[in-house]
């Protein structure tokens, strides 16, 4: 099977960055305003109730399948489905992830791997994390 083909979620993609902050401070920041604004795009409120809909200015719309404060978000992305999560690692360590899986194909998978890198760059950069 291809990298990042998996039987059961189709074509997936996972971007992560361990960072040197404490979960609480990452958790509070990718569900601010300012974090979702990286994330999601600018104006989108993260709804935080299973079923609650959102929509981006970019026409992708979705709603909330699971959210579960200071751990993680799961929520449909379109026709994907995109997890952020926030886990310790370490003391006064945090591993943020970007997880999208059912992507449509190879090149979908790679084009939304840019894309999550560049999202974790701008949210390193907000954080002042090198």
């Amino acid at each position: 099977m291809p990298t990042g083909l998996t039987q059961d979620a189709g074509w997936e993609i996972g971007v992560s960055r361990t960072l040197p902050l404490p979960v609480a401070a990452v958790w509070e920041f990718i569900t601010s305003p300012e974090g979702v604004a990286l994330w999601l795009g600018e104006g989108v409120r993260l709804p935080t109730g299973k079923g609650e809909s959102y929509e981006t200015g970019d026409g992708i719309a979705g709603e909330v399948r699971s959210y579960r404060p200071g751990d993680r978000v799961r929520l449909t992305y379109g026709r994907s489905t995109l997890q952020v999560a926030v886990s310790a690692s370490g003391e006064g360590r945090a591993v943020l992830r970007f997880h999208q899986e059912r992507l449509g194909d190879a090149e979908e998978r790679e084009r939304q791997r840019a894309h999550w890198k560049a999202v974790m760059g701008e949210v390193t950069d907000a954080l002042g994390v090198a």
